[in-house]
């Protein structure tokens, strides 16, 4: 109010009849003048009159003044009545709310006053009821207001409209007529639109049911979607929006009854109004059944029911439940058929898929479930239909192939469908996601699946393009770099959304498409281009996580296992045909699902791998890489164990799909990559199981065997050409492997795999002892050891014939990067090496023959001698960095490269060999001329095929016969510079052994034979500084450490190495002429062996016929006593091994019959004691067993084998001392120097006290013998000692013998021979008989050794002396002759036990007095009983077979020496008295021995306290048998190396005399005897037993004693 009293200013009012009525109108004059604003300017006037009223109000103004000034006002515009008339409103409805009355009766007053300015009329539309009753304008307000709600009811509310179509026929006719004219000429919606109003006011129909009628005819005349839509369009301006929706919704609601069917013209009414916005999507789905909720339930149960089915074909289902099941199955199909209503919600989706409105399509398949919407078969269709015609325009582009038409889709009449494709990027925005949508209903359209997987063919071939592009165009600057990333990184978006497609669409649909073959092949002309990592992740994911995620292909999934089991029940060798066609149709859809059930039935059954591999050959290239991929995963299965329980042997299943995968990927062209990448991941990972596949698989593919079992005719093939090795040098016949080496030659080429495969074998090999030992069992890390080598090997052989030279250099890196930096161990680098030198020098040999046109043949060796330098110069030089320097002093680079650079091909030609075949050619040829039956046609192309391979092999022969001469005559020129020997001729066959032979020998089974042909040339060739003599000693020598450090297969090539070392060693021992010809006057058979620059021609220091046939039987006996040692370590290493090596040699070992009863009798003992406890050593040692008791007529006796006569042996003695060392030392000899170190200070000063004096007396009691042992050949010290003893109790003649065999004379060579034989025991030192094996191995002692010695002679003189008295009553002697071998063994058994049983293995030396002419001393006793304690606490039957040698050589020397002091023989007749005699005796003692048997019984249940009060006892005992039992050990036959030709003869007589009867009877006992001694408990009773033997004996002692005496001196 205030801001309009400042626009009509106070003075105005106060002096309004002089000034401020004239200023007013003024004021309105110029406001009405003012036309430019006309909203101003009427706000201005409103605003001017209102303040002029308001005043009047206000009482400021009489009513009458301003009336007055009014109706001049009004005149200035023709509007100003109603202004004035709002102005009065205003104020109305202000004074009404106030309070003061004064103001509302001065407005009444002048409204009253201004009537006749303004009409009734205005002032009735604008004033309230209340004022007009007071100005008098109505009578009363009420009435008022009643008249003008019914003017307005009858206006607005009341209408004559006719809602049906009988209400109002003619107008809803001509309506219907004027929808359904011919619409085809100049009618527009516009037209009807106008016509259709003019119907609705004359006919007064029903706006509402008009809208329904249009949409019905819409219904009926599809086709008209251009008239019709935009009718619709228009006529909605006229209606709320909400209205169509709620027509159509009534209209599907109409359908909603149990039996009612929508009819599809419905939805595509609906759909083409949503296509074009005329509705929401929102709006109309809420009218639509079944509720989201009810999908959802639908889906879940379809779940369950597929889950229910599972079960069932997975049940074993019995006959009679089967029928029951039956009947439920009917009852509830009669239940289904109610059919429930439609779905709407479907119907309306498949319609707007038909019309291309894939975005509202999309919104609703959002509301369902997944892949539920597509499960219905006509929606699928629609989907498949639009992505036809999506595709449509790039497909024809680049997807159609070559001379294919193809019919055209033709594109939708829509502007609103989705954008069709015209390149890559166009299928990413929309295809892709249809696609996706689809899923595995794909199926539902064959021919778009080929045509989506022929677009991703396409794709791929031009990012390979792009990317060769790339490559060549690097240079080319126009094409600027972000763009390149640009394309590189949608290139890479669309080949994820290719990956994503074939994952979850395309793999599905094929699985759900019924075996169509055609879809399989295409799907793989796109999966090739892929990576195969792609491919096998891509069926991992369909094989474990597609076919759980719709219940389809739940129920796929079960009915494939149920019919592969069918068919795999089925499957046999006789109907792999049938059988192989139901699986190629099974795996057409669902390869993953059916190989995965083939390759579990194969683990366990490996009988079936042969008929599955057979009838696979139905199978598409899709379904072999997949195949491919299923056998890798089983591989992998985390879950299953790779061991047998046991844990020595690779598990069963493993073995099978190795197998499997070997026959497999050999008869069918599948991708090897994969598994070759496996097998290496697997090996980085340090796991060397799965080398089992990549050993078959080369074996299959490729043809290349590698077995421990060849035969030596095998082996002799393998040393010649390709050809040769094809035909004779494997089991399996091998052919046709050309293509399929190719394909695995190509695989490991293509990928990288050849060298990392055979880097990581090589690492491998030697990191499985550390990786996979510890907790695993010896066995199976020998079994993985040797499957890790074995496969390096055949590997490497696979690589060497097959990889092209230049592939060859190209890939394998020289020797020192190799060894250095690979850290490659030397044999499998010079290994990998060897092909690439031989390659590398035929072929500067052929470049420099092309070069020069010589012929002449000298001309030729030049020539490969220079390419031979050419390409072994650098070798030479890198072969340094791998040893340390101080190597290189005794051999030189040249022969350690030329060593392992040569194979056996490069040595000897195996003429045999290629006779052997080309002979079996000529016999094929003769069978093939023979056959009647062959046709012509065939028996021509056998010939031919024959001729063909036998003019091959004489083309080989003669080849490899030439390059033999020229390797031959290379080596001629070389051998000089090999051996330096600046340290010792013994240092460089030290390193010769270890660089080059040891490591060798047990690489292959050609390169152990190659080693001891190696030895042998290295011989022939007359090399300087190289001493035959000294290399095979040391091989032969200790061949117990080198043997207990093999695994089996190494054990195996060790075997073939020593026998073909054997072979050429037998060949020079059977012949004088050969040993002549071949050594007589070769340096390696010097016998001095001085500084390097001595050439010996002297003849007197080479070594003579006879002399090497002693060296060969100590050899022979070294052999036996390794051989026994490990056979009796019990361990199960040295058992097994050393009966591979026993068998491995048997041709030529044991040659000598005892050595050989002696190992006859330990195999036999390993048979009983294994029989349980370990079969696979029971087998070996049964196999061995058997095939030494056949090669038994084969052995001769020890003095055929070497010439044994005893004035000669001295002579010879002299020579070989001067000659070889300690070459001949009896193995015996120096063991127990080693074990008297190891023993302690103790236990040698207590023997020193025991053994006082037993030696002295040696020398008197064989005064007729020569003394030769108790030097150690060497110490001068000694020889005078003894000489002195002796010179009072022999012949001048004795002592010049005696002095000859005492000259010093061994170099420091010597004295390292002579270490070879520590292992060998004192004892002998005084053993008279041994003089065959001493003249072979004479080695200077330490001087410790030397004091032992004569302490030890001292001692043992001392005993004997005392001891001579006691002995007058010893045994009889045709008891001791009946008793000899058993007592011995008796006696052997309990030194054995004695000894061995010492703690920690330290073996005590036993008294000379072993070998006094009379039972051992009490001293000796004595120690014994102190052996007897230990033996009582620590029982181990380790390194046992030693010492038992020992102990029969010992007594086997004394019975030859003292024969003429003891033995007179007896006559026949008071032999066969005391026989009788010896009958009653063993009758009564056997009676006795029962009755102690139960004593004993008793005694063994006492604890371990008691046992040790019983010691003392035991050993009084102990000593009354050994009075007995040494006795008679001093006739017993040799067994031991140092046997007599005469003691054996001796045998044969007395064996005539004797009765088998009690020869079985002794023998039984001994044997009981020998077992016994194993427990100190037992050993007790058998004491008993023996004493109370001896007392009843000793009676007879004297007489026959004399006897014979005499007959001793006859054999004399």
């Amino acid at each position: 109010m205030a801001a309009v009293a400042g626009a009509l200013p106070a003075e105005w009012i106060k002096n309004w009849e002089k000034s401020g009525k004239s200023e007013f109108l003024q004021l309105c004059r110029t406001l009405s003048e003012n036309k430019s604003h006309e909203n101003v300017t009427f706000r201005d006037i409103q605003q001017a009159l209102y303040e002029l009223a308001y005043h009047v109000v206000k009482g400021n103004l009489k009513h009458d003044q301003a009336s007055n000034v009014l109706s001049d006002v009004i005149e200035f515009r023709d509007d100003m009545p109603s202004i004035l008339a709002d102005v009065f409103c205003i104020l109305d409805i202000e004074t009404s709310c106030l309070e003061e009355k004064s103001k509302r009766d001065h407005f009444t007053q002048l409204v009253l006053a201004c009537l006749y300015l303004v009409s009734d009329t205005v002032l009735k539309e604008r004033l309230d009821p209340e004022t007009l009753e007071s100005l008098g304008l109505i009578k009363q307000s009420q009435q008022f207001n009643q008249k003008s709600v019914k003017i307005k009811t009858k206006l607005f509310y009341k209408q004559q409209k006719f809602n049906l179509l009988r209400e109002e026929n003619e107008g809803y006719a001509k309506l219907i007529a004027e929808l359904g004219q011919d619409l085809s000429g100049n009618i527009t919606s516009d037209l009807i639109l106008e016509n259709i109003k003019s119907l609705i006011g004359c006919f007064n129909l029903d706006p509402n049911r008009v809208l329904d009628v249009i949409l019905e005819v819409y219904e009926c005349r599809p086709e008209y979607d251009e008239f019709f839509v935009p009718l619709i369009e228009s006529y909605m301006y006229m209606c709320e929006p909400q209205t169509l929706c709620h027509i159509l919704g009534f209209k599907f609601r109409f359908y909603q009854e149990p039996n009612g069917e929508t009819p599809s013209s419905l939805y595509r009414v609906a759909a083409v109004l949503l296509q074009h916005n005329l509705i929401d999507l929102e709006d109309l789905y809420v009218h639509l059944l079944p509720v989201d909720h009810a999908i959802l339930e639908e889906y879940k149960r379809e779940i369950v029911e597929a889950k229910q089915i599972v079960r069932k074909l997975t049940m074993v289902v019995l006959s009679s439940e089967k029928t029951e099941e039956k009947e439920k199955e009917k009852d509830k199909e009669e239940e289904k058929t109610e059919k429930p209503p439609d779905n709407q919600k479907l119907g309306l989706l498949e319609a707007l898929l038909k019309v291309g409105d894939w975005q509202h399509a999309q919104s609703i398949m959002d509301q369902m479930p997944p892949f539920y919407a597509t499960s219905h078969k006509p929606i699928a269709i629609a989907l498949c239909q639009l992505v036809h015609v999506t595709i449509e325009p790039l497909y024809r582009r680049v997807g159609v192939p070559k001379g294919a038409k193809g019919s055209p889709i033709s594109n939708l009449q829509n502007k609103r469908a989705p954008k069709q494709a015209e390149s890559f990027e166009d299928l990413r925005k929309e295809v892709f996601n249809m696609l996706c949508y689809l899923g595995p209903h794909l199926s539902h359209d064959p021919i778009l699946f080929a045509k989506v997987v022929r677009l991703g063919k396409a794709f791929m071939k031009e990012v390979g393009t792009s990317k060769k592009l790339n490559s060549e165009d690097r240079m080319v600057k126009f094409q600027s770099e972000g763009s390149k990333q640009e394309d590189k990184e949608k290139m890479e978006i669309l080949f994820s959304c290719l990956l994503n497609i074939t994952d979850q669409v395309l793999l599905p649909s094929l699985t759900l498409m019924d075996c169509n073959a055609c879809m399989s092949e295409e799907l793989w002309g796109m999966f090739k281009t892929f990576p195969y990592q792609y491919r096998y992740r891509l069926y991992g994911q369909w094989k474990n996580e597609t076919y759980n995620s719709h219940p389809l292909l739940v129920k796929v999934k079960a009915q494939t296992i149920d019919r592969a089991k069918y068919i795999m029940k089925r499957l046999t060798k006789e109907n792999v045909k049938p059988s192989g066609r139901q699986i190629g149709k099974l795996s057409h859809s669902n390869p993953t699902i059916l190989f995965d059930y083939i390759l579990s039935q194969i683990q366990k059954y490996d009988n079936l791998i042969t008929p599955v591999v057979d009838s696979l050959k139905y199978l598409t290239s899709l379904n072999y890489d997949v195949l491919a991929y299923c056998i890798i995963e089983a591989l992998a299965n985390p879950e299953k164990e790779r061991m047998k329980h046991d844990d020595t042997t690779i598990s069963s299943w493993l073995q099978s799909l190795a197998s499997f995968c070997g026959a497999v990927f050999r008869k069918y062209p599948i991708e090897l990559a994969g598994l070759l990448q496996y097998v290496a991941n697997q090996l980085k990972a340090g796991k060397s199981f799965d080398l089992l596949i990549l050993k078959e698989v080369v074996q299959k593919m490729a043809g290349i065997e590698i077995t421990e079992e060849m035969t030596m005719e095998q082996l002799e093939a393998m040393t010649g050409g390709e050809q040769l090795k094809a035909e004779g040098g494997y089991f399996g016949q091998i052919r046709n492997t050309k293509k399929s080496s190719q394909r695995l030659k190509d695989a490991l080429l293509d990928h990288d795999l050849a060298l990392p495969l055979c880097l990581l074998m090589a690492q491998q090999r030697n990191g499985v002892i550390f990786q996979e030992g510890g907790e695993k069992h010896l066995k199976l890390v020998g079994k993985l050891y040797d499957q890790c080598h074995d496969t390096l090997v055949q590997f490497g052989g696979f690589l060497a014939s097959n990889l092209s030279t230049e592939d060859y250099i190209k890939r394998v890196p020289s020797i020192d990067v190799l060894c250095n930096e690979f850290h490659t161990p030397h044999d499998a680098a010079f290994f990998l090496s060897r092909p690439m030198y031989a390659h590398h020098i035929s072929s500067k040999y052929d470049e420099l023959k092309k070069a020069e046109k010589g012929n002449k043949q000298q001309h030729k060796v030049h020539k490969y001698i220079t390419s031979c330098e050419l390409v072994m110069a650098p070798v030479h030089d890198a072969v340094i960095s791998l040893h340390l320097p101080k190597v290189w002093d005794d051999i030189s680079p040249q022969f350690y490269a030329t060593f392992w650079s040569l194979t056996m091909y490069d040595l000897a030609v195996p003429h045999n060999s290629y006779d052997r075949e080309v002979n079996k050619l000529k016999v094929q040829m003769k069978a093939i001329d023979d056959n009647q039956e062959m046709p012509p046609n065939k028996k021509k192309k056998e010939k031919e095929r024959c001729t063909a391979l036998q003019d091959k092999l004489l083309e080989e022969e003669k080849k490899q016969l030439e390059h033999v001469q020229r390797v031959l005559q290379r080596l001629k020129l070389e051998k000089d510079n090999w051996l330096l020997a600046k340290s010792t001729k013994n240092e460089t066959i030290t390193k010769f052994l270890q660089l080059c032979i040891f490591p060798r020998c047990i690489f292959s089974a050609i390169d152990a034979v190659y080693c001891a042909h190696f030895v042998e040339l290295v011989h022939q060739q007359k090399t300087p500084n190289f001493s035959t003599l000294l290399c095979y000693d040391r091989v032969f020598s200790d061949i117990i450490y080198t043997v207990a450090s093999c695994t089996e297969n190494e054990a195996s090539r060790y075997g073939r190495f020593l026998c073909c070392m054997l072979e050429t060693v037998t060949r020079w021992h059977s012949d004088r002429n050969i040993y002549e010809k071949e050594c007589g006057n070769y340096p390696g058979f010097l016998t001095i062996l001085r500084a390097s620059g001595f050439d010996g021609g002297n003849k007197a220091d080479q070594l003579d016929y006879e002399n090497f046939r002693h060296v060969v039987h100590k050899w022979h006996y070294k052999l036996t006593k390794a051989s026994v040692h490990c056979l009796e370590t019990g361990e199960y290493t040295h058992i097994r091994n050393i009966l591979i090596v026993l068998t491995k040699i048997l041709p030529w070992y044991p040659k000598v019959l005892n050595l050989g009863q002696a190992l006859e009798r330990r195999v036999h003992k390993i048979c009983q004691e294994e029989k349980e406890k370990r079969p696979d050593l029971y087998a070996l040692a049964m196999g061995y067993s058997g095939q030494l008791k056949s090669r038994k007529p084969y052995m001769v006796p020890e003095n055929e084998f070497h010439h044994k006569d005893p004035p000669a042996r001295n002579a010879v003695a002299a020579t070989v001392q001067n000659g070889p060392g300690g070459a001949g030392l009896p193995s015996s000899l120096t063991i127990n120097a080693a074990k008297l170190e190891e023993s302690t200070a103790e236990e040698t000063d207590k023997l020193k006290e025991k053994s006082q004096g037993a030696v002295k007396v040696i020398n008197k009691a064989a005064n007729a013998t020569p003394k030769v042992t108790t030097s150690n050949g060497n110490s001068a010290s000694n020889s005078k000692i003894i000489k002195e003893k002796d010179d009072k109790e022999k012949s001048g003649k004795e002592k010049d013998k005696e002095k000859k065999e005492k000259t010093p004379a061994a170099t420091p060579e010597a004295k390292a021979l002579g270490k070879d034989g520590k292992d060998k025991p004192k004892e002998e030192r005084a053993n008279k008989d041994d003089k065959a094996r001493e003249t072979k191995e004479k080695t200077p002692k330490s001087d410790k050794e030397k004091e032992k010695a004569k302490k030890e002679e001292k001692t043992s003189k001392d005993e004997k002396a005392k001891i001579v008295v006691t002995n007058a009553e010893s045994k009889s002697a045709a008891e001791k002759e009946r008793e000899k071998e058993p007592s011995r063994e008796r006696d052997v058994a309990k030194d054995m036990k004695s000894k061995e049983n010492i703690k920690g293995g330290e073996k005590l030396p036993v008294a000379g007095s072993l070998k006094s002419p009379v039972p051992r001393s009490e001293t000796s006793e004595s120690e014994r009983e102190q052996k007897r304690r230990k033996v009582d606490t620590h029982s181990s039957p380790s390194h046992s077979s030693t010492v038992k040698e020992n102990l029969s050589e010992l007594k086997d020397s004394s019975a030859k020496h003292y024969i003429n002091h003891i033995a007179p023989a007896l006559s026949k007749s008071k032999e066969r008295e005391v026989e009788k005699k010896d009958l009653d005796k063993s009758r009564e003692r056997s009676r006795e021995r029962e009755k102690k048997d139960e004593k004993d019984r008793k005694e063994r249940k006492r604890d371990h306290s008691n046992s040790d009060r019983e010691v003392p006892q035991d050993s009084t005992k102990r000593r009354k048998e050994e009075n007995g039992t040494t006795g008679s050990s001093k006739h017993s036959k040799s067994e031991s190396p140092s046997d007599s030709p005469r003691s054996n003869e001796k045998e044969k007589e007395k064996n005539k005399s004797k009765s088998s009867g009690k020869e079985k009877g002794d023998s039984i006992k001994t044997e009981k005897m020998e077992k016994s001694s194993s427990g100190s408990k037992k050993e007790s009773r058998h004491d008993k037993e023996k004493t109370e033997k001896k007392e009843k004996r000793d009676s007879a002692g004297g007489k026959e004693e004399k006897k014979h005496h005499k007959s001793s001196d006859k054999h004399r």
